[in-house]
């Protein structure tokens, strides 16, 4: 796996061995961040389920600002730690080690709003639905901001959530990317 573009464009990454993180294949990040375009320079960007921090990364070899990367399994937190470090990117980024579902609520308490938030649950069960459920109040996101989940094709996600709507989805493969934006308040 290497990151595909920016600064970092070919430099290799490190991932745990085993099935148990399923890293963004290089087509799906490509797409990703052409759906993104030029909104990705100088983001905050969440990674939620980040693995080995391969969609995280790539923010921020293309330019993003920040990175908060949440992921639970702690031989992915230790190979995503090697990346940035071997990559000397630790002071752009924050690693939290902990569980995707709780750590928005953490965040939103804490006042924080990211332009990007990129969303890659493992594809059993309803965990995207229920983490686009979570973060569907928007507060998570900044008024221009993006939210991007990566599903299972036939994961039926939602057109709306309280204020997110979705504004794009293609299949690629077994895998669904999906954009969601925050609508315009009426009032």
């Amino acid at each position: 796996m290497r990151i595909s573009a920016g600064e970092h464009r070919g430099r290799r990454l490190q991932s745990p061995k085993g099935a148990k993180t399923r890293p963004t294949s290089d087509l799906l990040r490509q797409a990703l961040f052409n759906v993104l375009g030029a909104r990705i320079q100088g983001a905050r960007v969440l990674d939620l389920f980040a693995g080995t921090g391969a969609v995280g990364l790539e923010a921020l070899s293309r330019g993003a600002a920040s990175v908060t990367f949440v992921e639970a399994d702690r031989r992915a937190v230790a190979s995503l730690q090697a990346n940035l470090a071997a990559l000397k990117l630790t002071e752009r980024a924050r690693v939290l080690a902990g569980n995707a579902l709780q750590t928005p609520a953490r965040l939103q308490a804490a006042g924080e709003t990211f332009d990007c938030i990129f969303l890659d649950p493992p594809y059993a069960g309803d965990l995207a639905i229920r983490c686009i459920e979570t973060l569907a109040d928007g507060r998570l996101l900044s008024d221009n901001g993006a939210l991007v989940t990566q599903a299972f094709h036939k994961t039926a996600l939602p057109d709306r959530v309280g204020v997110l709507r979705r504004a794009w989805r293609r299949r690629y493969g077994e895998s669904s990317l999906t954009l969601y934006t925050k609508e315009a308040e009426c009032g």
